[in-house]
């Protein structure tokens, strides 16, 4: 068995790039280009890289939210819009040919499936419980009805599971490859409300849900959207924050550290318990360390839960789902900005870049 928590693996780790669905489409977060985006004070250009990064940080200046209506705004998993009273949750997944699946390689069933279980994944992130969803799609010319019928049928099984009924939706076509956008609404589960990415603290357990590393070979397409952990998380105090894992644990985790004004640090010995079989196989198949795949991979759609180390036992195994530490939150290194480490042998800590899939770069 590698030695995870070895210098070597360390090195090779910091030069991790992103993998997604179909991988040929994305490049590592460090080979960005640059480009310019309005200032929203001012109107004027100002340069910025570029990258679903900098443009969701971009939005969320411009677009700020009026915490009365809009309680959480762009940054989470979901917003949460207000409604006579009433909190709705509202998130929205975009999926590709070529990009999120391939139509040439994968079933129509396990296509539609996936783009509902997407949004079901945010849903879980935030603790809220999916209600209704709209679909709509940009189908290629060539397409049956019948491979259209299919795709929705995939849709309804995981959609019925989970009480989220298709009220509607919008359909095209074109000579492209297909498209489909899921928006989904939701209530949360607990009175508190949803669970955000602001909340950890110094001294908080990190966990994970389940495995991670190696989705690209198929679960990608069959993962469990974690509802049902979620629910027997939403109500317990030392919850303080939540998010899916789509990205990466690395970039996820400084997403979530950045929102929170944290950093945080991993071991290397604790992430080895959660590397499932497809992350050991498919760093056999690539040489790449299977650490670097547990951490940048992608698309594992487990639970980032982050509170207090109790929180392992409020969990429990139902549902096919527990939960498993793989680090603690530590105070902010700089003023600047939030940073990830490894802790290495002997106590010496390594810096981890938040690599990870990312869209436009």
């Amino acid at each position: 068995m590698r030695d995870l928590a070895s210098d070597a693996g360390m090195t090779i780790l910091l030069r991790c790039s992103a993998a997604k669905a179909v991988d040929s489409h994305y490049t590592p977060v460090a080979e960005q280009n640059c480009t310019f985006m309005a200032c929203p004070a001012t109107g004027k250009l100002r340069p910025m890289a570029k990258g679903e990064n900098a443009l969701v940080a971009w939005l969320t200046e411009r677009f700020a939210a009026d915490a009365r209506r809009v309680p959480i705004g762009i940054g989470d998993d979901m917003a949460l819009v207000r409604l006579d009273g009433s909190l709705v949750a509202i998130t929205a997944d975009m999926l590709l040919d070529g990009v999120h699946f391939d139509t040439e390689r994968h079933g129509y069933e396990l296509i539609g499936r996936k783009a509902i279980a997407c949004s079901l994944s945010d849903c879980a992130g935030m603790a809220c419980a999916p209600r209704a969803a709209t679909v709509s799609i940009a189908l290629n010319r060539d397409m049956s009805l019948v491979e259209v019928q299919r795709m929705y049928e995939g849709m309804a099984g995981v959609a019925d599971r989970y009480g989220c009924a298709i009220v509607g939706g919008d359909t095209t076509s074109w000579d492209g490859r297909l498209a489909i956008d899921v928006a989904m609404v939701a209530e949360p589960m607990a009175a508190r409300g949803p669970m955000c990415r602001s909340g950890a603290r110094a001294g908080d357990t990190l966990f994970v849900s389940g495995p991670l590393g190696g989705s690209l070979l198929g679960r990608h397409l069959t993962f469990e959207p974690r509802l049902e952990l979620a629910r027997r998380l939403a109500g317990e105090a030392g919850l303080h924050a939540m998010m899916d894992i789509s990205d990466g644990l690395a970039m996820d985790l400084h997403r979530l550290c950045t929102s929170s004004g944290c950093d945080a640090e991993l071991r290397p010995e604790l992430i080895e318990r959660v590397l499932g079989d497809a992350a050991r196989e498919i760093a056999k198949q690539d040489g790449r360390p299977v650490l670097e795949h547990a951490l940048s991979d992608g698309e594992d759609f487990e639970l980032l839960v982050v509170g207090d180390v109790r929180l392992e036992g409020a969990a429990g195994t139902g549902g096919g789902s527990g939960l498993w530490p793989v680090g603690r939150v530590v105070a902010r290194s700089s003023p600047e900005r939030s940073s990830l480490w490894m802790v290495l042998a002997g106590g010496k800590r390594a810096v981890i870049e938040p690599r990870g899939f990312e869209h436009w770069t």
